[in-house]
């Protein structure tokens, strides 16, 4: 079987028009990038004050709901409020501190994932991975459900039944957004950053320095309350009392893993632009989360159904000052708004685990996948998708939420904090015992607040969170273990195929444009392709005389790691063409190549397939795929269909592709 005639016959002329899907699709999502400039990864990466934006927005926005649920959990106990302030801080200082010194170590980005993996094994890795996708869901879930509430506080109670519908439509509008690119979407939202910045600064400074009069009062009340308390409680309830409110008040430390997780979008020199990116996070997050708790208690606010008690307290210090009512508006407009860039994180950073976690075979390898907007659109949409069920199933319901949510996020710190106390125990180098104190006080704090999040919070929502994520987790692993059988397989016919008989001398005779021509196209260099060079010639003896071989390098999220990613791509695509050039010629056979780069295998396969149909037009196209014996459903989802959808494009075109299978059992 070969194609005829002496010019490819095509069927649908080759300057196809896009349709008006696709047009509609650049104008919502944007045009392809250019992967022929050089200074690609430099126009999409972040330098430290974007990164702070797209990233440290998940820490600075917590501050809208973990001081709230910690405050609340004191009960008429306010006065504890100044121990629980200080500890706030110290918490977040540590653990900012930790996760500098993790950047500093792992400076190719990665995050819990990578440090579990690195440290702990492997097991460790997937069950961090795992809790990491789950946390990134519910990052974008409870950051939209809080930002409703803040929006709704400025609302008639009336208007609530809108809440959750709004909501959705807000993490439809991310999706949108992020799929355009990470750093258009930081830039887009970068005002609303700083206007919350400004807005707080004001808040927590002004309402700090309208009580210094009143200082001597506060006083007084607060060694009040702990003489009171310590009658009533003992020093050992007042102690639970606080531990309590402290683990409750988790949510508040939740987004500082994100700088390390998303390393690799940062601005080369990466390691210092991660570390000022951590630092202006914990700086700043420290000051908002102990200066609301702090204005809590001087202010003495309480909870007011269908409003936060961040609305109640400025709408208590805005009362009769000039253009209050303004500054009131501005506040929770700020705050709810930061809290849909701090969505952004989930979708920053929880793709980036997807196609990590893809790359090592425990998710499907189809995640990995970049978008023309070199953007992991397939995580972006499943990160969405999952945060929508999870706002309906909860019906935004934040303090519900924010249980779910600090679980997991506490399991990742504990692996991470564990992880690094073990390597520097083990290493003991330089200033070991500093950092060694730091990672053994940094587990005690996360351990404790995991601990007594799952066990005062099992019923309201920690249950669900531990199944979820512990469906993940074996979802994982039987997703690696197919990978790995395939594997195997795949390995054994390699193994078969290795001694293939060569000559001594190869044929390097150049290839004939009139002679009929077997194109294959390959991947990396190995069984499958050896399998589909040697049946094509077994299939049709004596038939051809040339042999093509086309391979695509396609840019994933494991490739697009820096400024020399494509350079290193190209330069594999051409190597893994080379071997098979140099198998063909030793088996007598005259032989050449054609490589691509691109997003897309199937496009940039049949841009290769045509330019060969152009010197060589009575090519015939082979390509191999693994059949297996009895095909589930699950397999389409574990790999792409290549080889059909070519095939496909091509007998379109009027032109010939077989596909030779590789039999799987």
């Amino acid at each position: 079987m070969s194609a005829g005639g002496d010019a490819p016959q095509l069927g649908a002329p080759q300057d196809d028009k896009p349709t008006l899907m696709d047009r509609a699709g650049r104008v919502v999502f944007g045009a392809p990038r250019s992967l022929h400039d050089r200074r690609l990864f430099h126009r999409i990466s972040l330098i430290a004050f974007l990164a702070w934006v797209g990233l440290g927005a998940d820490g600075l926005s917590s501050s809208a709901y973990g001081p709230e649920e910690a405050f609340r959990t004191l009960g008429p106990h306010t006065y504890l409020a100044v121990v629980l302030a200080g500890v706030m801080v110290c918490t977040i200082l540590i653990i900012s501190a930790a996760y500098s010194v993790i950047i500093e170590q792992f400076p190719s980005g990665g995050g819990g994932y990578l440090v579990a993996t690195k440290l702990l094994g492997p097991a460790f890795g997937v069950v961090s991975g795992s809790a990491l996708l789950v946390d990134y869901i519910l990052t974008i879930t409870v950051s939209i459900a809080a930002a409703g509430d803040a929006l709704f506080s400025l609302l008639p109670v009336s208007w609530a039944v809108w809440k959750l519908s709004a909501e959705s439509v807000f993490i439809l509008g991310l999706i949108t957004l992020n799929i355009r690119g990470i750093r258009e979407s930081v830039i887009a939202l970068a005002p609303i950053f700083f206007l919350f910045l400004g807005t707080h600064a004001i808040l927590i400074l002004g309402g700090l320095i309208g009580h210094v009069a009143r200082f001597g009062q506060t006083t007084t009340f607060i060694q009040h309350g702990f003489d009171t308390g310590l009658s009533t409680l003992g020093l050992g309830g007042l102690l639970l009392l606080l531990v309590h409110a402290y683990s409750l008040g988790g949510g508040t430390y939740t987004g500082i893993e994100a700088v390390s997780n998303g390393l690799l979008i940062m601005r080369e020199p990466r390691v210092k632009t991660a570390k000022r990116t951590m630092l202006y996070m914990g700086s700043s997050l420290a000051f908002t989360a102990a200066g609301l708790l702090l204005l809590y208690l001087l202010w003495d606010v309480n909870h007011v159904p269908g409003k936060t008690m961040n609305a109640v307290l400025v709408e208590k210090m805005a009362t009769g000052l000039p253009l209050g009512g303004l500054f009131v508006i501005l506040t929770l407009i700020s705050e709810g708004a930061l809290l849909l860039v701090a969505a952004q994180t989930g979708f920053i950073d929880g793709p980036r685990v997807l196609a990590n976690m893809a790359i090592d075979s425990w998710m499907p390898h189809r995640f990995s996948a970049l978008s023309v907007r070199l953007t992991a659109h397939n995580g972006i949409a499943l990160m969405g998708l999952a945060s929508l069920a999870a706002l309906l199933y909860t019906r935004g319901d934040v303090r519900h939420l924010v249980v779910m949510y600090s679980i997991n996020v506490f399991l990742t710190f504990s692996l991470s904090m564990f992880g690094m106390g073990l390597k520097t125990f083990r290493e003991r180098g330089r200033g070991w015992a500093r950092h060694a104190a730091l990672f053994t006080i940094g587990f005690l704090l996360c351990a404790t607040i995991l601990v007594i999040t799952i066990l005062m919070k099992f019923r309201q929502g920690g249950w669900i969170t531990l199944l979820v994520t512990g469906s993940v987790i074996g979802l994982c692993f039987m997703i690696r273990r197919h990978y790995r059988k395939l594997g195997r397989v795949l390995g054994k016919l390699y193994a078969e195929l290795e001694e293939v008989p060569v000559q001594s001398h190869p044929n390097t005779a150049p290839l004939d444009p009139t002679q009929p021509t077997a194109a294959i196209l390959v991947g990396s260099y190995g069984g499958l392709g050896i399998h589909t060079l040697l049946n094509a010639f077994r299939a049709f003896p004596g038939h051809f005389q040339n042999v093509m071989f086309l391979s695509v390098g396609v840019i994933d999220s494991g490739e697009m790691k820096g400024e020399d990613a494509l350079d290193q791509l190209r330069n594999h695509t051409e190597d893994t063409v080379r071997q098979y050039i140099e198998l063909a010629r030793g088996m007598g056979i005259p032989a050449g190549g054609r490589t691509g780069i691109g997003i897309d295998a199937v496009d940039e396969a049949e841009k290769l397939c045509l330019e060969v149909l152009q010197e060589f037009p009575r090519t015939t196209f082979f390509a191999g795929k693994v059949i297996f014996q009895r095909e589930k459903f699950y397999q389409k989802l574990l790999h792409n269909e290549t080889a059909r959808s070519i095939q496909t494009r091509l007998q379109w075109r009027g032109q010939t592709m077989v596909i030779l299978p590789a039999r799987v059992r």
